[in-house]
């Protein structure tokens, strides 16, 4: 199909869960494009392993499964949003089964496991490959269907808004986004009637991180450069178990291993340290409280990791539940069915983003977003796990809906002007880009990590204002790369972060900081306005 951007009614920038999602369902009606930064399958979706929550074992319930997200979500959850999201998870399960997704099964029926902050077994999961069958699957069906165009290797660089229009009109409404093709190196204006966002999430503004090397927040940067107001963006959740290996790197142990029987003890004396920190719930307390216990032994001991083990389970039992996570230690000397794993906490999952509503609406006429660059108000302060997908799923629908139900309001994309090729120079100095980028994962792993401080955080917001000028003068100046792209949106990224961090006065959830040590009942959204 021809890739002039008139051809499309409606442009996705995201190739993953929530992108593919809203992209099959737009497309019983419209033409649909999706943008993928990198590979189809580059995104976080293919990297999950867990699996999604969903209630559908006889003696679980809606409520259940409600009460337990906003418990993790340490109250700051929208509930209206928690029950959208929760009451359509069965029917989500239903649609992934008939594009064909293996789920696990056990005399027929879906085989469910359980994870930490889940009172009930409610995980279907693919072994412990969910993420990559659910993307086969999605992807399998968008390219068959002729009413979607995929294109990969696009990075998206901003959002088109009134400002680009030929005729200048000053507007807010987004007809589409300007996006680099990595492979000519020319930029081009892809417009479209609706834009759905569903870029992911920022993780990699930290140094340690489970995301994709994509995940450098995009979809946050570009929709706060348009205009939206973004929510929570220091609730950043930290995995409490990533593989600790100096040579393989952002390897994720899955929620599961725990859900199993996998239990945590320190590496030297043996002690199983999470009965000092939730000695009711232990191991399968919310990852927020695991990944702060890892954090305190790994401090108070000095030392480099904490020790998960399983292999009191029987070895059929670890290597039939956990096939790809023993292949993968096996092969770095690692046999998970006889001795511990090596762990350390790193950044997961990107709980803030852009705020939407329950039709995957932005403050920004014609631009919706679904997924992890948003804030539905599902996951509140901590993520409960399995939750993510799932959540990609449900608004992806609603949003595709949406649209769908209003096309006759959406107006044709106006005449839009070219991308500005007067500074078509390339750049000579390139470690630039590598310096800053190294030295913000680095600055806001140290500062604005698991356990945070007013000072550490105000020493963050000084390089990061310090960088700004550096940064925008390298943009300004120079030819764009897909790095150079990211290292923008980086920066934007963790001045939200810190932002957000400095307004709360208080503890909760994943944001803790040791100069205001309680939960304020008072405190609710933290929300910036560009």
């Amino acid at each position: 199909m021809n890739e002039n951007s008139t051809q499309f009614d409606v442009l996705v920038i995201g190739s993953g869960a929530a992108g593919l999602t809203a992209a099959l369902t737009l497309a019983t009606q419209r033409k649909v494009l999706v943008l993928a930064k990198g590979k189809l399958t580059s995104g976080s979706t293919a990297w999950a392993q867990g699996g999604i929550a969903a209630v559908l074992d006889a003696g679980d319930t809606f409520e259940d499964h409600i009460r337990d997200t906003m418990v993790a979500g340490a109250g700051l959850n929208d509930r209206e949003a928690v029950e959208f999201v929760i009451e359509r998870a069965p029917a989500a399960i239903d649609r992934l089964c008939e594009l064909g997704v293996p789920f696990n099964r056990e005399s027929g029926d879906l085989h469910l496991t359980r994870e930490g902050g889940h009172s009930h077994r409610r995980i279907v999961h693919v072994d412990d490959a969910t993420g990559w069958a659910v993307q086969a699957a999605l992807l399998k069906a968008a390219e068959e269907n002729p009413n979607i165009t995929l294109l990969p290797d696009r990075s998206c660089i901003d959002l088109i808004t009134g400002r680009h229009e030929a005729k200048y009109s000053g507007s807010g409404r987004v007809w589409g986004a300007y996006a680099l093709d990595t492979a000519t190196g020319k930029v081009e204006a892809y417009t479209a009637r609706a834009t759905i966002m569903a870029a992911g999430g920022a993780g990699r503004v930290y140094q340690f991180s489970t995301a994709p090397r994509g995940a450098t927040g995009d979809g946050i940067a570009m929709a706060w450069r348009a205009g939206a107001r973004v929510s929570n963006m220091e609730m950043m959740q930290f995995h409490p178990t990533c593989l600790y290996n100096l040579e393989v790197k952002n390897f994720l142990i899955t929620e599961a291993v725990r859900g199993e029987g996998g239990r945590l003890f320190h590496p030297e004396t043996g002690h199983r340290f999470m009965e000092d920190y939730d000695a009711e719930r232990m191991e399968l307390a919310p990852r927020d409280v695991v990944a702060r216990a890892i954090d305190d032994q790994i401090k108070r001991f000095g030392l480099d990791y904490v020790h998960l083990d399983i292999s009191h389970e029987p070895p059929e039992f670890v290597k039939e539940h956990f096939p790809t996570i023993h292949e993968k230690l096996l092969g770095l000397g690692i046999d998970m069915t006889t001795g511990p794993i090596p762990v350390v906490p790193a950044q997961h999952y990107t709980c803030g983003g852009v705020m939407i509503d329950l039709h995957g609406r932005t403050d920004l006429p014609g631009l919706y977003a679904a997924g992890e660059c948003t804030e539905s108000g599902l996951h509140g302060a901590n993520r409960l796990a399995s939750n993510s997908l799932l959540e990609c799923f449900v608004f992806g629908e609603a949003a595709a809906r949406d649209i769908l139900a209003h096309w006759d309001g959406f107006e044709a994309p106006p005449a839009i002007r070219e991308w500005d090729e007067s500074r078509v120079t390339d750049s000579d100095e390139e470690v630039v880009i590598k310096q800053n980028w190294t030295e913000i994962r680095r600055m806001m792993w140290n500062y604005v990590g698991i356990v945070r401080t007013t000072k550490r955080l105000e020493r963050a917001k000084n390089r990061i204002d310090l960088l700004a000028s550096e940064i925008e003068d390298y943009y300004g100046n120079f030819r764009v790369t897909t790095d150079l792209i990211e290292l923008r949106n980086l920066h934007q990224c963790a001045d939200l972060i810190v932002q957000s961090g400095l307004r709360r006065h208080e503890s909760r959830g994943l944001h803790y900081t040791l100069d205001y040590p309680q939960t304020d009942d008072e405190v609710k959204d933290t929300v910036l306005v560009p």
